[in-house]
């Protein structure tokens, strides 16, 4: 009797976790395909929603059961290092009108690269929250 009560517990508690991250990726955002570099060929991507707030973009995974964003990316440490169109097996899961970014965030703690495959529209909502980012002499002077 307690394994049921147990069971039924854990049962409802996954059920809550993935109505509330379906629920938070119903609010809104913006659909991109993302992945950690160095990968190789066309694996490693992971579709999800791009979230913007304030000085920092938050990538929910469609897939995770995570209460929190899957990745975090800092306005003020990203770095936009190449942009390109999909290759080879890449266009199993993008069209041609998808670019794909490679960013590095460059921030103290983080360090980290990711390629984000962005359409037209979602690939101007990013580029627009980026470079609306404070100037670096603006930063220096309010410390």
């Amino acid at each position: 009797m307690m394994a049921m009560v147990a069971l039924t517990a854990v049962l409802f508690a996954a059920v809550f976790a993935l109505s509330y991250r379906l629920w938070k990726l119903r609010r809104g955002g913006t659909a991109a395909i993302m992945r950690d570099i160095p990968a190789v060929g066309g694996h490693g991507w992971r579709h999800g929603v791009v979230r913007y707030r304030g000085g920092e973009a938050a990538f929910y995974r469609l897939s995770s059961v995570r209460l929190w964003p899957d990745r975090r990316l800092s306005r003020r440490g990203i770095e936009i290092v190449s942009r390109r169109s999909p290759r080879g097996d890449e266009f199993d899961i993008m069209t041609d009108e998808v670019v794909v970014l490679e960013v590095h965030d460059t921030t103290q703690d983080r360090r980290w690269g990711y390629e984000i495959a962005l359409d037209r529209g979602a690939l101007t909502a990013f580029l627009s929250w980026l470079e609306s980012r404070p100037s670096p002499r603006a930063r220096r002077r309010q410390t």
